[in-house]
C-alpha cells in the first residue's frame, strides 16, 4: 500500500513524516527549508516517486477558536500548489497544538535548545500524521471541534 506524507508547513521550514506502507505508524523524515518554487517542486515531486506516497497530510494551524487565519490561508495556498505539482490529494488536519507537544517531548527527552530546533518541525509532522492515521485516514476534512466554553458550542 503506498504511503501517506504528512507535513508541518512553515513559511520557511516544512517538517516531513511518513506513514510505514500499512499506514499504522508516522515516523519523522526531516526538515525541508524552502527555497525556490522550482526547487521546492523538484524536491517534492522526487519524494513522492521515491517514497511511492499516494497522498499528501498537512497541518493546518487554527487559532484556538477553531477559526482560520493567515496562517491557515497560507498552508492551504502552500496545499494547493503542492497538489499541482506533483498531482496528488491534499487533506488538511487540525494541528493547533502539534508544535507545543513536539517542543514537550522534546524537553522531556532532555534535548537542547538547538537540538529541540532541528527536530521540532518533524516531531510536529509525525504527530499530525500520526492523528491523521489514527483518524482511520478520513478522505474529508473534519470541522474543528469547538471548545468547552465557546458559548456557539450550545
Amino acid at each position: 500500500m503506498p504511503r501517506i506524507l504528512g507535513l508541518d508547513y512553515g513559511t520557511r521550514r516544512v517538517g516531513e513524516a511518513l506513514s510505514d506502507p500499512g499506514r499504522t505508524m508516522a515516523f519523522p523524515a526531516g526538515v525541508y527549508h524552502l527555497r525556490t518554487p522550482d526547487l521546492d517542486a523538484r524536491h517534492y515531486r522526487e519524494l513522492v516517486r521515491e517514497d511511492d506516497i499516494d497522498r499528501i497530510v498537512i497541518g493546518l494551524p487554527l487559532h484556538t477558536s477553531g477559526r482560520e487565519g493567515q496562517l491557515a490561508s497560507m498552508a492551504r495556498t502552500f496545499g494547493a500548489w503542492l497538489s499541482g505539482v506533483t498531482g496528488l490529494p491534499v487533506h488538511y488536519i487540525d494541528e493547533r497544538y502539534t508544535s507545543v507537544e513536539a517542543e514537550h517531548r522534546l524537553i522531556d527527552a532532555g534535548l537542547k535548545r538547538q537540538k529541540r530546533k532541528e527536530l521540532r518541525d518533524q516531531l510536529a509532522a509525525q504527530i499530525l500524521l500520526q492523528t491523521y492515521l489514527d483518524a482511520g485516514c478520513p478522505e474529508t476534512e473534519a470541522p474543528p471541534a469547538p471548545l468547552a466554553d465557546d458559548p456557539q458550542a450550545d
